[in-house]
């Protein structure tokens, strides 16, 4: 849906901006979160009818954190999402016919059915691919964001880091180079509770992973990352600073992995209380309570966005799945040094 469609169907009533959004960009919130769980829902259901191959990593309770901190960019912006970070991607700007052919490992696709995970970047929108060694990331985002202070561009670049990735030493190399340089680049760490099968208390001694940004001397902020608002309200505040020349920070949002690190993963170590426990606070119910309780989106018209979410996704699916897949010698072109 575009930007007018979806101010259309906003409830003309009076509305107190939150944290700086006003009810166009609640609704607009709303949108991209549901567009990023329908689509991810019918990747699993693909997967599970043998459409798609390798491995499929859904960001089911990750929506308000990918969505909600990428919201925060401008266009000039630099984003380095992850493999959960579909939402970022969206929200950025990635066609959802792009994302699809992707995906399915689609000759048309961004990277010509050489790859189908959601590794490709995308020079139009300043979207770095992703690498899935993933602490790798953690300089190279480092390295944009001091491309825009040489360049004086005052440009942004954001990072998100799995809770996982930053036991590793990328971590604290690519932060306290950050830190040094005063770069202005923010720091997303998805702490989504379980680095595949490890849980947190197997993974750090800390209470909040954010505690290590002190230590790096930037600011290490905790939020709520179910609560699209409020990840917007802190992430906002970081990338402005940012943009100001006052460095790097670190947010580290709290949200739950609703599923398996894959699709071919049950997920049988997570305790079912910690699920359930989560699932109160899945992050596009909450926002639909908002949306409700502020008078900004009736369910009549919320049932139309989420219609037409549907419509979109399918039509990007069906066109992907009946694109050709690269021939056998194409494939293999540009994937090996001559």
């Amino acid at each position: 849906m575009t930007q007018s469609e979806l101010s259309e169907l906003v409830e003309k009533t009076e509305f107190t901006p939150v944290a700086g959004l006003s009810a166009e960009d609640c609704v607009t919130l709303y949108y991209y979160m549901q567009l990023t769980r329908t689509f991810e829902m019918r990747l699993a259901s693909l997967y599970r009818q043998g459409k798609m191959v390798g491995g499929v990593y859904l960001g089911t309770g990750n929506e308000a954190t990918s969505v909600g901190a990428t919201y925060t960019l401008e266009d000039r912006d630099i984003l380095a999402p992850m493999h959960r970070d579909i939402g970022a991607h969206f929200t950025k700007g990635e066609p959802l016919k792009s994302m699809a052919l992707q995906l399915l490992g689609r000759a048309e696709g961004p990277t010509g059915g050489k790859d189908n995970g959601s590794h490709q970047g995308n020079a139009s929108i300043n979207t770095l691919g992703m690498i899935s060694h993933l602490g790798s990331m953690i300089p190279v985002a480092a390295g944009a964001a001091l491309a825009s202070k040489i360049k004086q561009s005052d440009q942004v670049a954001m990072h998100f880091i799995g809770d996982g990735t930053s036991s590793i030493g990328d971590f604290h190399e690519g932060l306290n180079f950050a830190a040094v340089l005063k770069l202005p680049v923010v720091y997303i760490i998805e702490n989504n509770q379980y680095a595949y099968s490890t849980p947190n208390s197997k993974q750090y001694a800390t209470k909040w992973l954010a505690q290590r940004a002190t230590g790096l001397g930037m600011p290490g902020i905790v939020v709520d990352g179910t609560d699209v608002i409020e990840v917007y309200r802190i992430t906002k505040w970081a990338v402005e600073r940012a943009r100001n020349g006052e460095g790097p920070a670190l947010i580290e949002n709290q949200t739950m992995r609703m599923r398996g690190h894959s699709e071919h993963d049950a997920a049988d170590y997570v305790p079912e209380e910690v699920l359930e426990k989560w699932e109160e606070k899945d992050p596009v119910k909450t926002l639909k309570t908002y949306l409700h309780d502020w008078g900004i989106l009736a369910d009549v018209t919320r049932q139309q966005i989420d219609e037409q979410v549907e419509s979109e996704v399918e039509e990007a699916f069906e066109y992907a799945l009946a694109a050709p897949v690269p021939d056998g010698p194409e494939a293999a072109d540009e994937v090996y040094a001559e």
